[in-house]
């Protein structure tokens, strides 16, 4: 069965120039299918959040091509890259971000409402609908500042998802969850992944959630040294 390619990057290499000219991510090459869950793992200052950061398109400045379903974004005016954000990448961060006066349903209604795709009444609905499929229905008019971290969290997960992205991407979305709401957390990508054919990709720190997604690629010093558990096999 051939399996479709959510995202491709062809030696990827960045360079940072302060305080002197270091080379920080070294020929990086790997593929990631729809509905896999790949984790991004090694010691700080590996590069892996700064390899993140530029398979979201926010850095462009580096050497080699990114491929996001079929569509080089290398070279992409900043407005395009911004509206492929919006459409087709969901971001989770360790901290949720959430606007803590707004209501829950609110925060996860904020990037449809900038897409500006549906009316304002489908977007509350997708939006209840994401919160449901997270447990949270029964939270979604209170302020998001009520809310427990790990209940926040799975918040922020909910408004990833509600414009339908095509990967979610995770810079530490544990990093800041005790170890009862990182499992959730990790569960909760994990049902994304199989259940609803979800792509992700996230950096950890926390072995435990790198060693149960389907692959792990480690990193060491800008460059990948494993890339175990290989999707599908």
């Amino acid at each position: 069965m051939q399996r479709e390619l959510m995202l491709e990057a062809e030696k990827i290499g960045k360079y940072f120039y302060d305080p002197i000219k270091f080379k920080v991510l070294n020929d990086i090459s790997f593929k990631v299918y729809r509905g896999e869950f790949v984790t991004l793992v090694g010691k700080s200052g590996s590069g892996k959040s700064t390899l993140l950061y530029i398979l979201s398109t926010m850095d462009t400045d580096y050497e080699g091509k990114l491929n996001i379903h079929g569509q080089v974004t290398t070279g992409q005016k900043q407005n395009s890259l911004a509206a492929l954000r919006n459409e087709k990448i969901g971001f989770v961060f360790q901290f949720h971000y959430l606007l803590p006066e707004f209501s829950c349903l609110k925060n996860v209604m904020i990037p449809a409402l900038r897409l500006g795709k549906y009316s304002r009444q489908e977007i509350e609905e997708r939006a209840y609908q994401k919160l449901t499929l997270l447990g949270l229905q029964d939270q979604a008019l209170k302020p998001a500042s009520k809310l427990s971290g790990g209940q926040q969290q799975r918040v922020a997960i909910a408004r990833a998802l509600i414009n339908d992205p095509l990967i979610i991407m995770g810079d530490e979305p544990t990093g800041n969850l005790d170890s009862k709401n990182s499992q959730i957390v990790f569960d909760t990508f994990k049902q994304l992944a199989h259940e609803y054919n979800q792509t992700i990709i996230a950096v950890t720190h926390d072995n435990d959630f790198a060693e149960r997604s389907d692959r792990t690629i480690e990193m060491q010093d800008g460059v990948i040294v494993s890339t175990a558990k290989e999707f599908g096999k």
